[in-house]
């Protein structure tokens, strides 16, 4: 059961699809099955490939750890102002 890439022409949705037997996949954001497969690039896995793989990991990790320290601020202003 290959995982193929589409892309659908309707609403250029890219996407992957577990796809079983003679079943005809349809794009998830919008349905339609006028999709066309991509061609799929083998992954290659390195020292280099996951060092990159790491730094994009934990940017996104710092991201998303100061955008919790700024909920948290906001939410303790609002209740300290009101309690």
């Amino acid at each position: 059961m290959p995982i193929y890439e589409y892309s659908c022409q309707e609403c250029d949705n890219d996407f992957e699809e577990l796809v079983r037997g003679e079943e005809v996949p349809v794009c998830p954001s919008c349905g339609t099955e006028n999709i066309e497969r991509r061609m799929s690039l083998p992954r290659v896995h390195s020292q280099s490939t996951k060092a990159l793989s790491m730094r994009a990991a934990k940017k996104r990790d710092a991201g998303q750890a100061k955008d919790r320290m700024h909920d948290r601020l906001h939410y303790e202003e609002s209740h300290d102002r009101h309690g």
